[in-house]
């Protein structure tokens, strides 16, 4: 690209000289002979007058000419430039999701990858493969092969690309459709609502793809209803912890006339969690066990920040992590 730009600039200066020289020669031919002289002094002839005019519009036109081409060339560098920074994203994109998703230390590599991150690396592949980008797709499924432990993986996802990539767009559509299916039993309704889009773009005319918008909804709504369920029998059977970790899966789900009808209830269990978590942080202290003590102090900080009883606690936190340096010495 520098030597075609090195090109066009060394071109324009020779047009440039070129012209420099054509009108030095008129003004020599004007001042050292009579070819251009008049009757009458101090009148320029009006052979001179067009032949400068000539010349000029000459080499405005040269001049503009060079420009232009100059200009094209710049414009297609730009757009090569901008085709090369695309694919330079795409695979940026791609290898940042394989970071991510492989930020474990060596020995955990070795050991095994968890579901998510496997996940995560079927989507980043799958997302290559639903734009064509077949390349990409190899280079993070060859990524995935030189980290420890997970060649089995790997290979999983290269005969996956494989047979996607030698399907026919009916079997594409369907594993990608497989694919959403997945993650709705995951419950990753985001993740899925993109590769719904995703599926929708690529086969604008398919119904089976535009179905899968309403089936996002209804399986959500499935999942809500059994959150209610659970969250029914948690609070009947009072189990503290068993609500509020229903409850924070069920906010998504919830209108905002759902939520307040559920929320004197919530407001219940979050006393009841409090009350307990503050029983256990008495008994934690008056036996001394300041170490169990502190993880519980920390945890009614953290999960009731507003509470009187973690303004307390907070305040004396200082003083337990005392006792527990006192108590390790």
């Amino acid at each position: 690209m520098d030597m075609r730009k090195d090109r066009f600039l060394w071109r324009f200066k020779w047009h440039m000289v070129i012209i420099y020289i054509a009108l030095i020669a008129v003004v020599l031919l004007v001042i050292f002979t009579e070819i251009f002289e008049t009757p009458e002094a101090g009148q320029m002839p009006d052979l001179v007058w067009l032949l400068g005019g000539f010349v000029l519009l000459s080499a405005v036109l040269i001049m503009l000419s060079k420009v232009l081409k100059i200009l094209d060339a710049l414009q297609d560098n730009s757009t090569k430039l901008e085709k090369i920074a695309g694919t330079l994203e795409k695979v940026r994109a791609g290898l940042t999701q394989i970071n991510q998703s492989t930020r474990l230390s060596e020995t955990a590599k070795a050991i095994v990858f968890r579901d998510a991150d496997r996940q995560s690396l079927r989507e980043a592949v799958l997302d290559k493969l639903q734009q064509q980008d077949f390349d990409t797709a190899y280079e993070i499924i060859d990524e995935i092969t030189h980290c420890a432990g997970c060649k089995e993986l790997a290979e999983q996802l290269r005969a996956e690309a494989d047979k996607y990539r030698d399907a026919t767009d009916v079997e594409r559509e369907n594993q990608v459709i497989t694919h959403i299916k997945m993650l709705f039993e995951d419950c990753q309704w985001a993740k899925a609502s993109t590769q719904i889009e995703k599926l929708i773009m690529a086969y604008p005319d398919s119904e089976k793809a535009k179905a899968m918008r309403q089936e996002l909804l209804d399986k959500k709504e499935e999942r809500k209803k059994i959150l209610l369920n659970a969250w029914d029998d948690a609070v009947k059977r009072r189990a503290t912890d068993r609500s509020l970790e229903i409850l924070k899966e069920l906010d998504q789900y919830l209108t905002p006339n759902e939520g307040l009808a559920l929320q004197e209830a919530a407001r219940d269990v979050f006393r009841s969690k409090l009350h307990n978590l503050g029983v256990q942080f008495s008994l934690a202290v008056s036996g001394k066990q300041w170490v169990r003590a502190v993880e519980i102090g920390r945890q009614i900080i953290r999960d009731f920040p507003n509470s009187k009883m973690s303004e307390e606690i907070r305040e004396r936190m200082d003083i337990l992590k005392q006792k527990v340096g006192q108590q390790g010495g």
